[in-house]
């Protein structure tokens, strides 16, 4: 359960905000009702990984590898059951997902450019800094600006991880 309470949707300044989530999601999940305490954070959150996520040129297969692997490295159980669903609608296979949970990847399941992905995804979520032969590495695999939205999208998910388990928000949590 939750550490604090979920705003209430139906009052105050969150119920518009609310309304234009389900508008374009489809429902308010856990995380939004959350962050509808302080609709402005709420907003702001909502722009940013709305660009992240529909709105990068980045591959959807790549940005939810990297997605589930945050998610399996800071221990966010909300975080993979919400993506896995679209991992696997994105054209990662089923073995790839549960490989991600490993803390070391096994070889040969992903390709050159994955694995240079995730090695970048892995040392950004554990150390922060990141090693120039890892980067190295990566570079021929992207465009400069594919590289900043790679950066943004690993940066991005971190912080949603660690919003989520700051405040326990776990899937089955009643609202």
């Amino acid at each position: 359960m939750a550490r604090i309470d979920y705003a209430n949707l139906n009052h105050g300044p969150a119920a518009a905000l609310a309304q234009r989530i389900i508008a374009e999601r489809g429902s308010v999940l856990h995380l939004y009702q959350m962050l509808l305490h302080s609709p402005s954070v709420a907003e702001g959150w909502l722009t940013y990984l709305t660009a992240i996520r529909q709105k990068s040129g980045l591959d959807g297969a790549l940005r939810e590898l990297v997605i589930m692997r945050i998610a399996h490295l800071n221990h966010a159980p909300y975080e993979a059951d919400q993506h896995a669903p679209i991992a696997l609608a994105e054209g990662l296979r089923q073995g790839q997902l549960d490989a991600l949970a490993s803390e070391a990847l096994p070889e040969g399941l992903f390709d050159a450019r994955q694995s240079a992905t995730l090695a970048y995804a892995d040392v950004m979520t554990r150390s922060v800094q990141v090693p120039d032969a890892v980067f190295d590495a990566l570079r021929p695999h992207f465009s400069e600006p594919d590289l900043v939205e790679l950066t943004a999208t690993i940066a991005a998910y971190n912080m949603v991880s660690r919003f989520l388990e700051a405040l326990q928000i776990h899937s089955g949590d009643d609202r």
